[in-house]
């Protein structure tokens, strides 16, 4: 039997997953709670605080749930933390994977789906919905090689740019005309692969060029 605990504040999703996931035989649902400070003041009182998996939400009022799973795996080091949330952002993922979540799901997933999830993941398997899987997958896909190599006259020329030198200057500057300053630009965002002054400026200051 898979010993559950639900963290969400969401009245209405809460009460679903509850009704639906409680009603299932092999489901033991020990904790249900809107917060994770919640949910910890609760597991310390408790005599009955062996979990299997939680289902955390991460946008909870007070400690979000990214911030939660430090101090959830402080006291409970192998429950298997599940993400359910409507948070797609690839940072958001990659943080609570690399926090020790073990699954990442969309609230959009049907209740039958959540559930078939909760005992994957309680059986050693993974889950997660189709479209965070697809970010997963292009995280890690090699990533294209793009040529930044620039000439020393376009270094010279973004560095212009950088220093909030107009076109005009920067063309009188190193003697040459306002149409090769704009040439030599146009082919910089080309080779960067880039749309605008100001990705320029970020790419130099990042340290990209060379």
């Amino acid at each position: 039997m898979v010993k559950l605990a639900i963290i969400e504040d969401d009245i209405i999703i809460k009460e679903s997953l509850e009704s639906f996931l409680g009603s299932n035989e092999k489901i033991d649902l020990r904790f249900i709670s809107g917060s994770v400070e919640d949910f910890l003041t609760t597991l310390d009182v408790s005599t009955e605080n062996e979990i299997d998996c939680i289902l955390l939400d991460i946008g909870l009022p007070g400690m979000s749930g990214l911030e939660g799973i430090k101090h959830i795996k402080a006291k409970l080091p192998n429950v298997n933390i599940i993400m359910l949330t409507t948070y797609e952002e690839d940072d958001k993922i990659f943080k609570a994977l690399c926090a020790g979540a073990v699954s990442y799901i969309s609230k959009r997933t049907p209740l039958s789906v959540i559930e078939e999830a909760v005992f994957t993941i309680y059986k050693g398997g993974s889950f997660m919905s189709p479209s965070i899987a697809r970010k997963v997958v292009e995280y890690f896909k090699p990533k294209k090689t793009i040529n930044t190599s620039l000439s020393d006259r376009q270094l010279q020329i973004v560095q212009g740019i950088v220093d909030g030198l107009s076109y005009k200057m920067i063309a009188e500057k190193y003697f040459i005309s306002i149409d090769t300053v704009r040439d030599h630009v146009k082919r910089i965002y080309r080779l960067l692969e880039i749309n605008s002054k100001s990705e320029l400026i970020r790419k130099s200051l990042d340290g990209d060029l060379k």
